[in-house]
């Protein structure tokens, strides 16, 4: 059984090597620009080896979009236990910039590198299940928050509200990303930034009385 045990933990570990490296490359490169040869070049295996832990390039890109998407996921599920919607919305915003300047190439991957075709019409049980689809977590709380009339009486649609506050806090994180070593731009703390954006967004999406 040890030597069972530890050949399982070899693999697994020479998976999440090929997953790093590959994350990595699809993120910096793009998705189109990188094969599973230059994975294995990156990590010194051959491209045989590769091919015996992804069937394809496509297996694997689905493997790391799967593994990241829950990875934020996750990190919204503390704000879970906030009652009130509007504060639990407030902590998402928050969460997700967190997230996205913690894992920078995980963000490029999942929200700055254009995917296959077919890769977002996959659906694998994950869409529409708050626990593992984050999406779904955000509009879960903005339903529950216009059931009771917080936002303004013309805002009725959540999934418009959704994307007003994802283009938000997309923004904010794909600019630090992106341009934050940038000297041309004087530029503020990201956290201001986080909070200016979100008050200015809830100023004008919430009802005022």
């Amino acid at each position: 059984m040890g030597s069972v045990a530890r050949r399982e933990r070899e693999k697994q570990a020479t998976r999440e090597l090929i997953l790093d490296a590959a994350r990595e490359l699809f993120a910096r490169e793009g998705y189109e620009a990188v094969t599973m040869r230059r994975i294995a070049e990156r990590i010194e295996y051959s491209p045989t080896a590769i091919y015996l832990h992804f069937a394809d390039k496509d297996a694997l890109f689905h493997e790391l979009c799967v593994a990241d998407f829950q990875a934020l996921a996750g990190a919204f599920q503390p704000i879970a236990l906030e009652p009130d919607p509007i504060e639990r919305i407030k902590r998402i915003g928050r969460s997700y910039i967190e997230f996205a300047l913690a894992h920078p190439d995980h963000y490029r991957l999942m929200f700055m590198t254009p995917r296959p075709q077919d890769e977002g019409q996959l659906d694998d049980g994950r869409k529409g299940d708050p626990a593992q689809d984050s999406y779904a977590f955000l509009r879960m709380a903005v339903v529950e928050a216009l059931g009771q009339g917080r936002f303004r009486e013309d805002l009725t649609d959540p999934d418009l509200i959704c994307q007003t506050l994802w283009a938000g806090v997309h923004g904010v994180a794909a600019l630090h990303i992106a341009l934050s070593c940038d000297t041309w731009v004087p530029w503020r703390p990201t956290d201001d930034r986080t909070t200016a954006m979100l008050e200015t967004l809830f100023s004008g999406l919430v009802r005022k009385d």
